[in-house]
């Protein structure tokens, strides 16, 4: 059985996680911290980054978006990758939109202050960098909500990779609840539909040690 090393709260691992899930793709889960650079973890992926997708017929293969493509590309019956190249364009810039503009600017920052200070470092959290990256936040839910609007899904008619990256980094924030989800009616239907799938279930189970999720995580019409 193939194993996905992860971190729960990490966007990266659930991208993968829901492509995964989506594909029914049983595999085991190894939980590491987003801070761990342990010669062990380097010694599966020298950048010392999660997500990692190992099994014995493959090897080792690291990076939500290396992982992403590559499944996309041995599943037989894989469809979360458009067939017009105009559309695999357009998936692939959103994904990279997430997993790097996103990240810098929302993601990574309000992990670093929530998270990695208070169980790694215990450094004292800095309210002006959690405001700016909420700020981010904002201007990045008003462009999914512009998004939702034009169409069922962010990339046209049917669901792609760019609606997982996008739920990815969202689902952490609304685990903080840090998305005020009535200023953006549209995004949040989109939101709703994803968050019903089968795939959305594991997430919305995460649970992180003495840090509990916002009350309305769990609930999928909320």
């Amino acid at each position: 059985m193939a194993t996905l090393h992860h971190y729960p709260l990490s966007p990266s691992c659930r991208l993968v996680r829901l492509q995964l899930a989506e594909y029914d793709i049983q595999l085991g889960m190894k939980t590491w911290v987003m801070w761990d650079q342990s010669q062990e973890l380097l010694s599966l992926n020298p950048a010392g980054q999660l997500p990692i997708f190992e099994d014995e017929k493959n090897g080792i293969i690291p990076g939500a978006r290396v992982i992403s493509e590559w499944v996309e590309e041995v599943m037989e019956t894989a469809w979360l990758m458009p067939k017009t190249p105009g559309e695999r364009a357009e998936t692939r810039r959103l994904v990279d939109w997430f997993e790097v503009k996103f990240w810098e600017e929302v993601s990574k920052p309000l992990l670093r202050e929530r998270v990695i200070k208070r169980f790694q470092s215990g450094e004292t959290i800095s309210s002006e960098l959690l405001r700016i990256a909420l700020s981010n936040a904002r201007v990045h839910l008003d462009y999914i909500d512009w998004l939702a609007a034009q169409d069922a899904w962010l990339v046209g008619r049917s669901m792609t990779l760019a609606d997982f990256a996008a739920a990815a980094h969202l689902s952490v924030l609304d685990y903080f609840g840090d998305i005020q989800w009535e200023q953006f009616p549209d995004a949040k239907m989109w939101y709703m539909k994803l968050k019903s799938r089968p795939s959305f279930r594991p997430l919305l189970a995460d649970i992180v040690v003495g840090m509990p999720p916002a009350p309305h995580y769990s609930i999928v019409d909320f």
